[in-house]
């Protein structure tokens, strides 16, 4: 499999998040201003909350990025209800306003990340969840939120166009994410493009399951990120532990 996205020096992991952002841009170039009110991929967002969210998340990355700068605590956002309430507003803005805030966001994290100094970058900060990462981990963040978003715009961008680098990490890191909270114990997946297993309940132990209660999800690399993502099913198989066919179950909340 290929290597983790933290493992890349900080340039390539810039190139990727670049390429996200212009990845996502060109698709959201698609959308006529009257589309920006039909469905997204995500339930309960059209593409202008959509739009609105990726476009804010941008502007709070420069928060982390002016805390790691300065040592001053700058969050993400005030509050998950400040969040929330700025993307219902955002929502509301028209087509024209909503690509204007979308690339004045994306310019100025740009010059946020140029304008870091080689210490920042490991400076720590907080995220919307609570994590204490460094500075670095908003290439991270980004990258993973234009290169999913894309999809989720509806407008041609598929799971498939994501570089294998960034769904190897995903393949890794969404798993985890549920061991850590104790659900999808009974999941196993499987990448079948290399045969990778990853056992969600491996440990800790108290998370174990028995083998004939297992449920194993196998697909693509691209396939079984996009449904671990809660992306869907599509081009993903699953069987219990004795091997039979069986529905794809809904994984777990990741994020």
């Amino acid at each position: 499999m290929t290597g983790s996205f933290h493992d890349l020096p900080l340039e390539q992991r810039r190139l990727l998040a670049n390429r996200g952002t212009s990845h996502y841009s060109r698709h959201l170039s698609l959308l006529s201003p009257e589309e920006y009110g039909s469905a997204s991929g995500l339930e309960g967002w059209d593409r202008a909350h959509l739009i609105a969210h990726v476009a804010y998340n941008a502007a709070a990355l420069c928060n982390l990025m002016e805390w790691a700068q300065t040592g001053l605590e700058h969050p993400m956002y005030p509050s998950s209800t400040a969040r929330d309430e700025e993307i219902e507003t955002g929502a509301t803005l028209i087509p024209d306003a909503l690509r204007n805030l979308h690339d004045h966001t994306v310019a100025r994290l740009r010059v946020a990340w140029d304008e870091t100094s080689k210490d920042a970058w490991e400076h720590e900060v907080r995220t919307a969840q609570g994590r204490t990462v460094p500075a670095s981990e908003t290439l991270w963040m980004r990258t993973r939120e234009v290169w999913i978003h894309a999809v989720d715009l509806n407008a041609g961008a598929r799971f498939s166009d994501i570089p294998e680098v960034i769904l190897s990490t995903l393949f890794e890191e969404i798993p985890a994410k549920w061991r850590s909270t104790g659900t999808g114990a009974d999941l196993v997946l499987v990448n079948e493009d290399d045969g990778t297993q990853i056992e969600v309940g491996d440990a800790p132990d108290s998370f174990s399951t028995s083998a004939d209660q297992r449920r194993v999800v196998r697909g693509t690399l691209a396939g079984i990120v996009r449904w671990a993502a809660g992306r869907g099913g599509v081009a993903v198989t699953a069987t219990n532990g004795s091997g039979e066919s069986t529905s794809v179950p809904q994984p777990p909340r990741w994020l």
